[in-house]
């Protein structure tokens, strides 16, 4: 598909598939639960102590977007106590390569936009 046949699919609903999308995966907290998922199922506690800062609540809203996404599953164990495990999907596993590449975009940008602040904020100041 060309360049100009996504953008017509984008205008065509007004961009809210890429907004929800987009809100959903740039929360503060999607991606790094999706990368700590990355190649393992954990435990509700082993991906909390895996994602510093994340309190219980943050952690569940979460999980529980992301299951409703279809990007994550959840696997209950009839166990005493009850195991919960998570896991990507195979379609929670394709955001993985993307992910990166956007990492490593804002990695290799970040002085350049650090610069563009500095110098935009001269100028207004």
């Amino acid at each position: 598909m060309s360049t100009y046949e996504k953008t017509c699919l984008i205008r065509g609903d007004g961009g809210r598939a890429i907004r929800g999308i987009l809100d959903r995966i740039g929360d503060k907290w999607t991606l790094l639960v999706v990368a700590t998922l990355h190649g393992e199922r954990q435990r509700f506690t082993e991906l909390q102590q895996h994602i510093p800062g994340i309190s219980q609540r943050m952690l569940t809203l979460t999980l529980r977007h992301l299951e409703r996404d279809g990007l994550v599953g959840r696997t209950v164990f009839a166990e005493v106590p009850p195991r919960v495990e998570y896991e990507l999907t195979p379609m929670g596993r394709t955001l993985i390569e993307p992910a990166v590449t956007l990492a490593e975009w804002a990695v290799e940008h970040n002085p350049d936009i650090e610069a563009n602040h500095q110098a935009y904020d001269t100028r207004q100041g």
